[in-house]
């Protein structure tokens, strides 16, 4: 696996999947090494719960720009990842996580010549609702290039699929949906059925496809139905000041608290203490805290757009609002502030989602089989080398 954060270095959802994906393939008998960023502070190799974990820095020079440290990061990447094909002598997948580890995983790729898949967890147009500058179509561009180096294409939600099909022009049997999951074992339950306190709970990162702006234009109205109702923001990002300044003008500030970042075992404490979480997004791949917000037992209003919209179904487990629009979300925030029943039913079918489709065993099982089918054609293909049929023998268990 090649991905640019990984716990405990973590900036969105990115990092928890492949910590999650990882840890749930080496249950089922997959030898899984991640190589990713570290700091001078981070073990440089540890076993994590089975995954072997490889972690470098960039080189120690003065970057002029981001896009400078990636390609520094990748140079670290290929460095150490030739050691490890020297050390380990078989590796038979290499799997990408994003364009931030695309040069890498093409590199490694052609020069050990072995299957690259990748794994599409958001787009550039996607989250910028278009191309505007040349740094946004130079992210594009790399995404184009690391799908079309790789074998299969791994996306989160048929919402993803239509994305990157329609930007990249990837045939469709190119792409596998496997959705992200969660472990409702890493989680206690909220079961306060009427708290005195009303928190409406966002957690993510404050940019603007995130949507926190659409919560605050929302709040008046909130307040106005349930005046004891607080606003707890948690998160970091380029909008904070914007999004206070934003509070503060709606005369809403005494009623929001910007928490700042939390890590996930403050964001569960606060979990089991909220009345409701609201992901208001106008872009949305998939939504992971979603589902983590349901397996801590709260209810959940998100935004009818991307992964999220075909998480919940509205009115089963959890509501729904048009995206962009602060009167619809108001509306449905108030119905789950008020409805005590509603809130049970959508509790109840949000844990019973999580049980049937997104947990981490059923995710790897078919993480699982898109590798072992990789690898036969790959087997099969002019390009391969000496087939090693111990690996795909090992994947095909309890495949069939």
């Amino acid at each position: 696996m090649l991905t640019w954060e990984y716990p405990p270095h973590s900036v969105g959802g990115l990092a928890k999947h492949v910590e999650e994906i990882s840890e749930a393939l080496v249950k089922q008998g997959v030898d899984v090494h991640v190589l990713t960023f570290g700091s001078n502070t981070d073990a440089k190799k540890e076993n994590r719960n089975g995954v072997i974990v490889h972690r470098v820095e960039a080189y120690d020079h003065m970057v002029p720009n981001f896009f400078s440290w990636v390609h520094q990061l990748n140079f670290c990447f290929i460095e150490e990842a030739i050691k490890l094909f020297k050390q380990y002598k078989s590796f038979h997948i290499i799997h990408a996580h994003d364009w931030l580890s695309a040069y890498a995983g093409r590199v490694l790729k052609h020069a050990y010549t072995l299957p690259l898949i990748a794994t599409i967890h958001a787009t550039e147009a996607g989250r910028n609702q278009g191309l505007h500058t040349d740094d946004q179509r130079y992210i594009n561009s790399i995404e184009w290039w690391l799908t079309y180096e790789a074998w299969k294409v791994i996306v989160c939600s048929s919402y993803m699929r239509n994305e990157v099909q329609s930007l990249f022009q990837l045939p469709a049997d190119k792409i596998k949906v496997i959705p992200n999951g969660v472990d409702q074992r890493k989680f206690t339950r909220n079961t306060d059925n009427h708290p005195k306190e009303k928190i409406i709970f966002f957690v993510g990162r404050l940019v603007r496809e995130k949507g926190v702006q659409i919560l605050l234009e929302a709040a008046p109205a909130i307040l106005a139905n349930e005046p004891s109702a607080q606003f707890w923001i948690a998160g970091n990002g380029p909008m904070e000041q914007e999004l206070k300044q934003q509070a503060r003008a709606l005369g809403i500030e005494h009623r929001v608290n910007f928490l700042g970042y939390i890590n996930a075992e403050m964001r569960d404490r606060i979990f089991r203490r909220v009345s409701l979480a609201v992901f208001p997004s106008l872009y949305e791949p998939f939504g992971i805290v979603t589902l983590e917000a349901m397996a801590a037992g709260v209810p959940v209003v998100v935004s009818d757009t991307g992964g999220m919209g075909q998480i919940v179904t509205h009115g089963v487990n959890g509501l729904k609002a048009y995206p962009g629009n602060s009167q619809s979300l108001a509306i449905n925030v108030i119905q789950a502030l008020k409805n005590h029943v509603l809130q049970q039913e959508l509790k109840k079918n949000g844990l019973l989602l999580i049980d049937k489709v997104y947990n981490w065993d059923k995710i790897a099982f078919q993480t699982r089989k898109v590798y072992s089918e990789v690898y036969a054609e790959y087997r099969k293909s002019s390009w391969s080398k000496e087939p090693q049929v111990h690996f795909l023998d090992g994947l095909r268990k309890g495949i069939r």
